[in-house]
């Protein structure tokens, strides 16, 4: 980029003017507020959805309507082997928007519905949550590090239960443990070009999945007692720790996990 682009991105105020971004599971909840983060910040934003293409395709008529540019693409990442096609499709629209294929940022988002606990859990439960929690964040990964520029950015979203484990989520926490050792290793790994690697890590968040949960006003006044600052978590809250990271400014911070949980369990 010239000194003269750069100058007129810093004066525009878009931290991520000219990137393009990746947000898996991006019709929903947190991953729907970092993709708008990312397109109010400049970036061109693809999202993808498995079963939710009306409320994909309502984020992605939201973001053009406030002057940002996305688009969303299927994906059924409980398939492995669907990943490579998804790249292959993302790689048309990005070039017809952008002229190039170049993915600046990759957020790994995407989840399933259920935590699984023991009582519950079969293999086919735990196959699932693993593969969509952790096999895809792999997956994705392998196709898209040869579309990552040098300086590029990985943000996988794990979970403070995957460092604080709860009985009634073992499976939901080990995968997310999983996601965790992704990120060191990928970090490692990619260092020598420049590409960041994190993981945030939200706690009780404001979205659809815990809702059951904030209609028990006891647990809820539980879960606030034990945050520090005293409230659920917002989406928002975690999308603004995720374009940080994407940043020019997170360029010095890799191969860590951000605990975005307003100090839960302190």
């Amino acid at each position: 980029m010239s000194e003269k682009n750069r100058s007129e991105d810093n004066f525009s105020g878009k931290t991520l003017a000219n990137k393009t971004a990746l947000v898996t599971g991006g019709s929903r909840g947190i991953g729907r507020a970092i993709a708008e983060q990312l397109a109010i910040e400049g970036a061109v934003v693809a999202i993808t959805y498995n079963s939710g293409k009306d409320a994909a395709d309502k984020v992605v008529a939201d973001i053009e309507k406030s002057g940002g540019k996305a688009f969303a693409l299927h994906a059924n990442l409980v398939e492995a082997s669907t990943i490579p096609q998804l790249f292959e499709i993302l790689d048309k629209e990005l070039t017809e928007r952008t002229g190039s294929n170049s993915l600046d940022i990759l957020v790994n988002n995407a989840g399933n519905s259920g935590f699984g606990n023991l009582s519950d859990a079969t293999p086919e439960s735990w196959d699932t949550m693993f593969a969509v929690h952790a096999r895809a964040p792999f997956f994705i990964v392998q196709s898209a590090i040869g579309r990552i520029p040098d300086g590029g950015r990985i943000i996988n979203i794990s979970s403070n239960l995957a460092t604080q484990p709860q009985p009634l989520v073992p499976i939901y926490s080990a995968a997310k443990a999983s996601v965790n050792a992704l990120t060191h290793a990928f970090a490692m790994e990619f260092g020598a070009r420049g590409i960041t690697v994190n993981g945030v890590a939200p706690g009780w968040t404001r979205t659809d999945m815990n809702a059951a949960v904030r209609e028990n006003q006891n647990i809820v006044k539980a879960i606030e007692t034990d945050t520090a600052l005293g409230r659920f978590g917002e989406a928002t809250d975690i999308a603004e720790v995720v374009v940080f990271l994407a940043s020019d400014k997170g360029g010095w911070i890799t191969g860590q996990v951000v605990e975005a949980s307003g100090g839960y369990r302190l």
